[in-house]
């Protein structure tokens, strides 16, 4: 059964160096190891939610197999769902999972998570998602949203764009709301930044994005720089134009610290479809790469050019360098900014 979606990105090759991976990415990526390892765990899906709580409808988890990825608390309910997650993979049986912390007690006792609110979670053994895995590597390698329906008594269905798996669950017995509820939830796709030119700030830029869920790939061909990419996802010893044709991009940083460089980058970047297009250094010298490219280029690139690149935190050197980028990016990507 084939699934199919735009553009494709290319294979995320695993890190050449320790450099953790975050947000949706994490719980992805754990759940595709679980489902590939048959190990003994469960997809958990917040499918709904009341009030104040700390995960949204649509956040996912991997409960099981090496651990737990992802969050429905600040880690004052986890250990509950862990105990009904074990028992549910148990039985190979599906079960909504409800927590509501409305009440006057619970600010102290009980949970005492102290927030006002009721989340339900639906948790799934893997075990009853037979080829799950195919569905999961798709949304990694090319890019797609993961578009995920679900029937409280009834099947599960998952899509990256093309056909729809499907899988008749059994349900335990009792559940908080009435069964045939139906939840259309959405894992987006994770986002992905092509990184021109390694240097001072990769050590922190780089493994600070892959935290935060962002799929990493640097273009560097000097060899001086070439272990500053190291954390990256991919390290292409390519050019920025190569990089574009073969893979989507969401953000591109042009930070060479080369001006004939970031000139060939912004070039290339020109006539490409990237929506986010990030230029290190000042606006001096912003102002000279434009200059230099010419009238065309340069209005099809403002609109999208944020140079210089990064949010005014304050402080100097890599280090904060880094941080003003990742928090751009970061703001961005969550909140249009």
């Amino acid at each position: 059964m084939a699934l199919v979606c735009g553009g494709d990105a290319g294979p995320a090759a695993p890190a050449t160096a320790a450099a953790a991976s975050g947000g949706s990415r994490a719980v992805v990526e754990a759940l595709l190891a679980a489902a590939r390892d048959d190990a003994p765990a469960a997809l958990g899906l917040v499918v709904d939610t009341l009030g104040s709580t700390y995960a949204k409808s649509g956040a996912a988890l991997c409960i099981g197999g090496a651990g737990r990825v992802g969050w429905i608390s600040g880690g004052c309910l986890e250990s509950s769902l862990e105990a009904s997650a074990q028992a549910l993979v148990a039985t190979g049986r599906a079960g909504l999972i409800e927590y509501d912390t409305r009440d006057d007690a619970d600010l102290i006792v009980g949970s005492g998570i102290g927030c006002r609110g009721v989340v339900r979670i639906a948790v799934i053994p893997l075990a009853v998602l037979p080829g799950i895995a195919q569905a999961l590597q798709a949304w990694i390698d090319q890019g797609c949203a993961l578009a995920i329906e679900l029937e409280v008594g009834g099947a599960l269905a998952v899509s990256t764009g093309g056909e729809a798996l499907r899988w008749p669950l059994a349900w335990t017995d009792s559940a908080p709301v009435a069964s045939g509820a139906r939840y259309a939830l959405l894992i987006a796709a994770a986002p992905r930044v092509l990184v021109a030119g390694a240097g001072p700030e990769s050590d922190r830029l780089v493994p600070w994005l892959r935290q935060l869920g962002w799929y990493v790939d640097v273009v560097e061909r000097r060899p001086r720089w070439t272990p500053a990419a190291a954390t990256a996802d991919r390290h292409l010893p390519t050019t920025v134009g190569a990089a574009l044709a073969q893979s989507r991009y969401d953000a591109v940083l042009v930070m060479n610290h080369d001006f004939e460089l970031d000139r060939d980058a912004l070039e290339q970047l020109a006539g490409a479809a990237v929506p986010w297009i990030g230029l290190l250094g000042p606006p001096a010298r912003r102002d000279d790469l434009l200059r230099l490219l010419g009238a065309a280029a340069t209005d099809a690139l403002r609109p999208r050019l944020h140079a210089p690149v990064g949010l005014d935190l304050g402080g100097r050197g890599p280090e904060s360098i880094a941080l003003a980028i990742v928090a751009q990016l970061h703001a961005w990507r969550h909140r249009g900014e």
